[in-house]
């Protein structure tokens, strides 16, 4: 509602012009071949929330140890953010039809090997092996946004499908891990891992067989230098902005579970954590229907001056009631900073690395989970539920000064971000 009544005074303002949401995202796949290259990447991208969660219960569950877990767990995440952004580089390069398998092949076996290491009960320093084997996973997220890319460069359209992407993106954060740990609670301990190597392989076969589709492979993509697209300062910043992003949403996820089993109500936790989720796909999908007049960088401006506004109120939450309003609150504006960046990644990069210049900031936004995570877990040990919650606070004064920061450059530079849609 408050999303609603928002768009509604901005169109007033004149910040937008009239818009149907239901019209936008039906030009969307009204193009062939969208609709089954949209649905192949929904389930080639679930595999990435469902290995980490999965890799943390089948450990505890055979290991008995969630030290061993979380760290096996780690290893994967920091293989896949290291990773995904050369695999997606090489994409850029030969082709997703070329690069995909191999990628895919080389992270199936990974979580195969770790599945049949907990079998036989091989030695724990082959976990860490096999888990960083498991991070050659690509980023299918980026994959199916080069695809909207190719085919909408230039046009408002390409916006709306960037947003499509972010809330799909949170659609298989909501989803994935559920349904891995479900499964290996309610089956065997190895079967959520298990499912995430099928799906993964299944999704990006799914995903290659699709060659009209397919952006082509580049020759430029080795003639920028044979450095990263991370060279570049200006995506170092949106790199950093999407760490801090990760940041809030890992602490978010910790705190908000400790503050419920505090209170005495371990399962508002995820009512809670749902309700942040979904106000924020809601705000992703409004944000893309709508035809923005406001430049891309100070959209990014308003975005990180909003996000680190709206995670105060999360030090205030007491109660179920009062952590549910401050989430609702923060949400509304996750979805729609992190599209905003991923429109400008595309402008700042050549168009023959597009594909890595996006995984950069995913896979940004992948170490801040853990990053946040990780501290928010120290700090509630030490401290408290509520006290976790300060970690997701610096994480939004790092969101607004990277913003502030990457605003004054792409302000002064000759980059064009004038057109949000």
């Amino acid at each position: 509602m408050y999303v609603l009544s928002a768009a509604a005074s901005w169109e007033a303002s004149g910040l937008i012009s009239e818009t149907d949401m239901s019209t936008s995202y039906r030009a969307l796949f009204s193009a062939r071949g969208t609709r089954a290259f949209a649905l192949a990447g929904l389930l080639a991208r679930l595999p990435l929330p469902m290995t980490g969660i999965g890799i943390i219960t089948l450990l505890s569950r055979t290991h008995g140890s969630y030290a061993l877990a979380g760290a096996v767990s780690a290893t994967f995440v920091l293989a896949y953010a290291l990773l995904s952004p050369h695999i997606s580089a090489r994409v850029d390069r030969y082709g997703q039809a070329r690069v995909l398998p191999a990628a895919t092949a080389l992270s199936a076996l990974g979580m195969l090997a770790l599945v049949a290491s907990t079998h036989w009960h091989a030695p724990d320093w082959s976990l860490f092996v096999w888990a960083a084997l498991a991070g050659t996973m690509p980023s299918m997220s980026a994959m199916v946004r080069a695809r909207w890319t190719a085919m909408f460069r230039g046009q408002p359209h390409l916006q709306t499908a960037y947003s499509l992407e972010t809330v799909l993106d949170e659609v298989t954060f909501i989803g994935g891990p559920p349904l891995s740990v479900g499964l290996s609670v309610m089956a065997f301990p190895q079967a959520g891992l298990l499912l995430a190597a099928l799906l993964l392989i299944l999704g990006v076969f799914a995903l290659v067989v699709q060659r009209s589709t397919e952006p082509p492979p580049s020759s430029d993509a080795g003639s920028h230098g044979n450095g990263s697209v991370l060279r570049s300062s200006r995506v170092r910043l949106l790199t950093g902005l999407m760490v801090a992003m990760g940041v809030i949403v890992g602490t978010v996820d910790i705190a908000s579970v400790a503050l419920a089993a505090h209170l005495g109500r371990p399962a508002a936790a995820s009512l809670a954590l749902s309700a942040y989720a979904a106000v924020s796909c809601a705000a992703g999908l409004l944000f893309g229907a709508v035809a923005w007049r406001i430049p891309l960088h100070r959209l990014l401006l308003f975005g990180g001056i909003a996000t680190a506004a709206t995670t105060s109120p999360l030090l205030l939450a007491g109660s179920i009631p009062a952590l549910s309003a401050a989430l609702l609150l923060a949400g509304a504006f996750f979805a729609p900073t992190m599209i905003v960046a991923m429109s400008l990644v595309e402008r700042l990069v050549p168009a023959a690395r597009l594909t890595e210049g996006m995984t950069w900031l995913l896979a940004g936004l992948n170490i801040g989970v853990a990053m946040g995570a990780a501290i928010a877990g120290q700090v509630v040990d030490g401290q408290g539920a509520r006290a976790g919650f300060a970690v997701a606070l610096a994480g939004g004064a790092a969101v607004l000064l990277l913003a502030g920061i990457a605003h004054h450059r792409l302000r002064a530079s000759s980059v064009n971000t004038d057109a949000a849609a």
